[in-house]
């Protein structure tokens, strides 16, 4: 394990945009004959290719179509994207942490936004 002594920057990505990062170091990687994958780089690659349903693009849409809803901020909407919930009990599963509930009617306005792009 790695401890690092400070953060210098983050920045939240989805499934979809990780698997297109991801396919650029395998590709890189298989040109490159020598230099083998590691296990955890192998793994990564293969739960992204499992689990990205949107392209990066449409992912990157929808997180921006989500923070424009009051009760999204910039993590939950990268949560909402990567697990793209269908109904209510889902979605609460996503704000289960949170110090505040959803009305009905502000669940719904996230699942009709998400519906759009499933």
């Amino acid at each position: 394990m790695t401890i690092f002594k400070e953060k210098v920057d983050e920045e939240y990505l989805t499934t979809a945009e990780a698997k297109e990062l991801l396919s650029d170091v395998e590709e890189e990687r298989a040109l490159d004959e020598d230099r083998e994958m590691r296990y955890e780089l192998a793994r990564a690659i293969e739960h992204v290719n499992r689990f990205a349903t949107l392209d990066a693009e449409e992912s990157r849409e929808l997180v921006e179509a989500l923070l424009e809803l009051d009760k999204v901020d910039e993590p939950t909407a990268y949560k909402i994207t990567d697990v793209l919930p269908q109904d209510r009990d889902e979605l609460r599963a996503v704000y289960a942490q949170e110090r505040y509930t959803l009305s009905g009617e502000e669940l719904d306005d996230i699942l009709n936004v998400v519906a759009k792009y499933v």
